[in-house]
């Protein structure tokens, strides 16, 4: 990954400009971050493409001719990036709660991924195929609470890992956002038991005064067992917003 040098002369907003101050530090944010203006260079469309490129790097996911799965995909960096991988031999799905631009040679679905009619849908794109890779950048929506926001998310990240049984190949790899603090212990147990490598990796293009991190799961074996998951209602994926601005770290 190249390295990137911050410019001496930080980019300001015109003052003149009425913002709330949250909008005003994002935008800045935006405006001096050297993924973004990469990204825009490039033809990504979001700096989260540089996240899978680094994980894809390290880990060697996927290559010319794998099918990728990937949830959570809006506006499309993930899938633009695998699809350049895996190449016209390869096939990409993409699925998100958003409407996502088309991409030549990928397929997306609109909808919510809990829902059985969805899972269908993935099923049949892939006809009767197994996945080499799924893929999660998926985000449950932030109510402010630490604690509550990491199990949010270790409820998506369950009904990703559950969906994994149904449609990832023996060997194949799983790869999934979740907080600081790494995988609760009851999941990443069963990780374990499910890929033979299980690892927690933060992207340099992650930035830094972010919480992310990104579990990486590596030659599945698939014996199903049952998680035990122990959630409140108000906090299961059931009833858990999904963050609709999926890739835009």
């Amino acid at each position: 990954m190249s390295s990137f040098k911050q410019s001496d002369k930080i980019k300001k907003l015109e003052s003149n400009k009425k913002r709330t101050h949250s909008s005003r530090q994002w935008l800045l944010r935006q405006l001096n971050d050297p993924f973004v203006a990469k990204a825009k260079k490039e033809g990504y469309r979001s700096r989260a493409a540089f996240k899978f490129i680094e994980i894809n790097e390290k880990y060697k996911l996927i290559k010319n001719g794998s099918r990728v799965l990937d949830l959570g995909a809006a506006p499309g960096g993930w899938c633009q990036v695998s699809k350049t991988i895996v190449g016209d031999k390869g096939f990409v799905v993409g699925v998100d709660l958003l409407e996502i631009e088309p991409i030549t040679g990928v397929e997306f679905l609109q909808g919510n991924f809990h829902d059985d009619a969805m899972h269908a849908q993935i099923l049949a794109m892939f006809q009767g195929q197994k996945a080499d890779a799924i893929l999660s950048d998926m985000a449950a929506s932030s109510c402010g609470m630490s604690d509550v926001d990491h199990i949010r998310l270790i409820a998506l990240l369950e009904a990703v890992f559950e969906f994994s049984f149904d449609l990832l190949r023996p060997g194949g790899s799983f790869v999934a956002k979740v907080l600081r603090g790494g995988t609760e212990h009851n999941l990443l147990s069963q990780l374990k038991q499910s890929f033979v490598k299980v690892s927690h990796f933060k992207p340099k293009s992650s930035r830094q005064e972010s919480s992310e991190l990104y579990v990486v799961a590596q030659g599945f074996r698939p014996k199903k067992t049952q998680l035990k998951a122990d959630l409140p209602n108000s906090l299961n994926f059931n009833n858990t917003e999904i963050d609709q601005n999926n890739g835009t770290e």
